[in-house]
C-alpha cells in the first residue's frame, strides 16, 4: 500500500520517517526501533502516536514509501 510519508533529510535524503499518513489520518512518529536494508529498498519499522508498530518501505530508486 503507498502512502505518504514526511521524512527527515539531513546528511542524505529520507534518512528517517517523521510523520506518514493513512487515508486522512496522519500519524507522527514517536520512535524508530528498527532500520534495515534490502537490496533495493530501506525499511523502518516504527511506533507512532496510536501506539501501532508499523513497518515502512522506501524505495531507494523512486523515493516512494509503502506500508
Amino acid at each position: 500500500m503507498r502512502i505518504e510519508v514526511h521524512a527527515y533529510s539531513g546528511y542524505k535524503a529520507n534518512e528517517h520517517p517523521q510523520r506518514f499518513r493513512l487515508g486522512e489520518r496522519w500519524f507522527e512518529v514517536e520512535e524508530v526501533s528498527d532500520r534495515w536494508y534490502g537490496p533495493d529498498h530501506v525499511y523502518f519499522k516504527v511506533r507512532a502516536t496510536d501506539g501501532n508498530h508499523y513497518v515502512l518501505r522506501l524505495e531507494q530508486a523512486t523515493a516512494q514509501w509503502s506500508l
